[in-house]
This record gives C-alpha cells, structure tokens and sequence, in this order.
C-alpha cells in the first residue's frame, strides 16, 4: 500500500486543531493534550470538577464503568512489542521489493486484537526522514538500516533487516515522545486507515469494516493518551454498521466513540453522533431521552448552523 507523505489535513492537523479548540479554561484540568510530551505536565484535576463523571447525570451505569475501566487502563501503560515475522518478495511493473510483515502485540496479557501490517523498506525509509525533522536529537543514537545497491534480496540481508527493523521500531517505541508522535502512529494505521475509508467512499462497507476491526484496535493502543484521536474511525464504522442495516452493532460502536466525547461536546463529531445514535436507538425501540436531552442542551448552547451528518464527516477523513 501507498505511503504518501504525512497530510496537513484532514487525517490528523484538523484533529489537532480542533483539539486545541475544544480545550476552553473549564475544561483545562481534565483535557489530555495531543503531544503531551511537547507541553507542561498535566494538571491535577479538580475534584469538583463538572467533568468528574459523578457530577455527569446524564452518563449510564454501563458508560460509568467502561469511563472508569478506561480511566484504570491509562494509569498502566500500554507495553506495545514488535515483531517482523516474515516476508515476501513483491512485483510491482518492473521493480520488485520485499515486504516485511510487522506484527504488534500487547504485553502483559494476553492479546486477542494483535495487529497486523506489512510495510516495505522504501515505507521505513520515509518514515526514519519524518522523525528526524521533529526529532533528531531524540533519536541520533537509534541506527537506521543501510540501504544497498546490490543483494538486497538475499536470505542473509532479508533476515539481518528482519533482525534490525524490530530492534529500531522497540527503541522507538521506548522514546515517549517519539511513540505519541503523529508520525509514529501514521507510519502504524495510515495506509490501513486511508484503505479503509477509500472502501467506505466507495459503498464497500463489508471490506472496509474488515479493515477498520484490525486496525482500529491497534489505533486505540497508540492513543491512549489522546482517545479522540480514534473517534473519526469508530464513527466510520458506525456508518458502515447503518448502512448494512446492523443497527445493534453500529450503536454499540457510538457508545464507544461517545464516552470519548463527554466533555468535548464542541468536536465537530458530537452532534452528528448524538444525531445517528438518537436514530438507532429509535430503531431499536430503545431508551434515547437521555441523549436527546444532550442534543437540545448542546443546541441551546450554540447558534444554530446547518448540520452535516455522521455519514458526510466520515467521507471527508483522509482524502488525501
């Protein structure tokens, strides 16, 4: 798969600035930063916070337990490992290339969503030169491997590369800024990511739901610092659920992307999925006063504009 250069737009700088807008003085004390790293360390929160999910009438039993589940999760860090478990050698035109299959797992317990994604070394070339212009101090000691004019394809240099990509993508990993960054995420989900929602545009909701249930799990794992990060996707794959008449499990997805968003109720992804999951609940024959209640509270609060759907946010991700 394709690896373009990393986008100014719409996969990660408009979730960025609409992160930095979001994160008004009420909500300084509880908003967790995209790059903590590059920031003051997070404040204490204020117990008597409004953003305390006690304080929060609105949350159900079931979202108070997944908030504090999810809370405990971020006082242990995830532990990612890396391994190259094979390759193969491809052909494209007139050039061929050896692919390397990286597989990511979560230490610690056992993992039943383990990731899954083959990159060639053109992809970790491009992704070593995006490091160095943020960080080249952070990683000047990390040894990138060196790339031949000859004998690339031997089983001896595909296996010291095998040997190699999993020792620099660890020590990557250990460098917490580094693993946060954008750029290290991006080189993780982007190509799978951009599949994916290419499929969604294109009404292939089967496949792109397939894609999204492999990736989205490691995206998670990758953004626990930053769960918002992940909401675009889990948005998608509410669509995908709709619009394969699956209402249950495209209102189970919202739930997930909605406890992301108690306290940013001005993401641009708010409305919308308050709006789709109002909907399927409807369906369902299911309780939606609460989250009506929501809705007319956040319409109140701001100036009426034309809405767009769940469906035309989720076309717009990764265009480019």
């Amino acid at each position: 798969m394709e690896n373009d250069q990393l986008p100014g737009s719409s996969g990660w700088n408009s979730h960025l600035d609409a992160h930095q807008r979001e994160t008004t003085e009420s909500e300084a004390g509880a908003a967790a930063p995209l790059y903590p790293d590059t920031f003051s360390p997070r404040p204490e929160k204020d117990l008597n916070s409004s953003s305390d999910p006690g304080s929060n009438s609105s949350m159900t039993t079931k979202e108070l337990q997944e908030y504090w589940r999810n809370e405990k999760c971020h006082c242990k860090p995830v532990k990612l490992l890396f391994e190259i478990a094979s390759t193969r050698i491809a052909k494209k035109f007139s050039s061929k290339y050896v692919m390397y299959k990286i597989i990511v797992i979560q230490t610690g317990s056992f993992d039943s969503n383990k990731a899954v994604l083959e990159r060639r070394y053109s992809d970790f070339e491009v992704f070593h030169k995006n490091l160095l212009k943020n960080f080249s101090e952070e990683i000047e000691d990390i040894i990138f491997p060196k790339k031949y004019l000859t004998g690339n394809f031997t089983e001896e240099m595909i296996s010291e590369r095998k040997l190699a990509f999993k020792e620099y993508l660890s020590l990557l990993y250990s460098i917490k800024c580094v693993r946060r960054s954008r750029e290290f995420i991006d080189f993780l989900t982007r190509a799978e990511l951009k599949e994916a929602y290419g499929c969604l545009r294109a009404g292939q909701y089967v496949k792109a739901l397939d894609i999204f249930m492999q990736v989205v799990p490691l995206l998670e794992k990758l953004t626990r610092h930053c769960p918002t990060l992940v909401i675009p996707s889990l948005c998608a794959m509410l669509v995908c659920h709709r619009d394969l008449e699956r209402p249950a499990e495209a209102l189970e997805v919202g739930e997930k992307a909605l406890l992301h968003l108690q306290a940013r109720s001005s993401h641009k992804y708010y409305v919308p999925l308050l709006e789709a999951m109002i909907h399927l609940a409807y369906v369902l024959g299911k309780d939606f006063v609460s989250l009506q209640e929501r809705l007319e509270k956040n319409q109140l609060q701001k100036v009426p504009t034309r809405g767009v759907t769940l469906k035309e946010l989720a076309v717009r991700e990764y265009l480019h």
